[in-house]
């Protein structure tokens, strides 16, 4: 996951350096998805051809507003605030999506909230402290925080006023397609999970179609955006680069390896490691663009930062929740009767004797304790007499 944030931050600052040079964020987003959709089928066809499941029309609508709202909106306008913004700030704005799924997910029912449990309350106030956060970062730009190795690069560029008024403007717009983007990005995940029950074991088949939808969208729109065909252009220069690796890295490999760390570690350990690409950036963008880091993104992103670990930690306990709530419902009913209780994650059983026995002398009985694990896998007996 560290490796996969440096590849993040990386695609932040190539795509920068070709959106400035003038590449369309539109055609950007099509060889993207191309190249994407070029490198994931051959994947998809040599391992899951088999058992393959039928694309009936709901399936087929579900790939289709997949692709809509990944490749063609969310990209198209991440690429566009990202062009009017910074790719620090950009990444800062990103940290928004588990807060955003979050609340998506209790909308649609599916996730649940008890507040009167800590855990719940944390996710309820991460995801407050996050908007909170990102809404700073949009209205309050504040002062220019020098960077001790880009001070002097910063110092030798003046800026005319009309020009700064104008800067302050795009940052605006910027920070409005930034958060249309990340609520696409949360609408995705939401409606990925409800596909994912069609292709739970076929996740390289729906990736690749929903990339191949995503390229066809993104043509159209491209045609309706772009009128000049000379955009269409590449060569091979930094434009091809962003191009490719945002495909190979950011849309192929990234695919695979959150979902390898997802399955055995979980989406909560995946998900917090997304603040690391921020700092990143932010180190890689001083050095490289000598990008300019204003107080109110600092602020912002601090509190982003907070609130989104809270969210992360409410999520954590709820699913340790979960997990102790799974393991007892394993238990066959003989054992859970008698007023037994879980400790620890152990089963206590409390003894009371026969039905015959004095009070007293059933209160003696010590309680017996056992272990889930030895109980769901008991060791093989050794003789006869130790299966009766």
């Amino acid at each position: 996951m560290i490796s996969l944030q440096f590849g993040y931050a990386g695609m932040n600052i190539i795509t920068k350096i070709s959106l400035n040079g003038g590449m369309s964020h539109y055609v950007l987003v099509v060889y993207r998805h191309a190249i994407a959709t070029a490198v994931i089928a051959p994947f998809a066809f040599f391992f899951e051809r088999k058992a393959q499941p039928k694309i009936t029309f709901p399936v087929f609508v579900q790939i289709f507003v997949l692709g809509l709202l990944g490749p063609v909106i969310d990209q198209n306008f991440y690429y566009a605030g990202l062009k009017l913004t910074s790719p620090t700030f950009s990444c800062a704005m990103s940290n928004m999506l588990p807060a955003l799924t979050f609340v998506m997910a209790i909308i649609f029912r599916m996730e649940k909230v008890d507040i009167k449990k800590v855990m719940y309350q944390a996710k309820v106030v991460g995801t407050i402290i996050t908007v909170a956060g990102a809404m700073l970062m949009t209205l309050y730009k504040g002062p220019l925080v020098d960077m001790v190795w880009s001070k002097h690069r910063q110092s030798s560029t003046a800026t005319p006023h009309h020009r700064t008024e104008t800067s302050d403007r795009d940052w605006f717009i910027g920070c409005i397609l930034l958060i249309i983007a990340t609520l696409a990005w949360a609408s995705l995940f939401i409606l990925q999970k409800a596909a994912l029950k069609t292709y739970s074991n076929h996740q390289l088949s729906l990736t690749s179609m929903v990339c191949f939808m995503g390229t066809i969208q993104a043509i159209a729109v491209t045609f309706v955006m772009e009128h000049n065909t000379s955009v269409w252009r590449i060569g091979w220069d930094m434009n091809l680069l962003a191009a490719a690796y945002a495909g190979i890295v950011t849309s192929s490999i990234s695919y695979y390896v959150q979902g390898l760390v997802m399955k055995t570690k979980g989406p909560v350990f995946a998900t917090a490691f997304s603040p690391l690409m921020m700092i990143i950036v932010a180190v890689m963008g001083s050095f490289i663009l000598a990008e300019k880091i204003y107080l109110g993104g600092v602020i912002g992103g601090v509190i982003i930062v907070f609130g989104l670990y809270s969210v992360l930690w409410g999520k954590y306990k709820e699913e340790q929740e979960e997990n102790r709530k799974r393991k007892l419902e394993e238990i066959p009913e003989a054992i859970k009767e008698n007023n037994n209780t879980l400790v620890n994650g152990n089963l206590q059983l409390m003894t009371t004797g026969y039905s015959n026995e004095p009070k007293a002398e059933a209160d003696k009985c010590p309680s017996v304790t056992i272990d889930l694990l030895t109980l769901s896998n008991p060791p093989p007996p050794k003789d006869k007499r130790a299966t009766l």
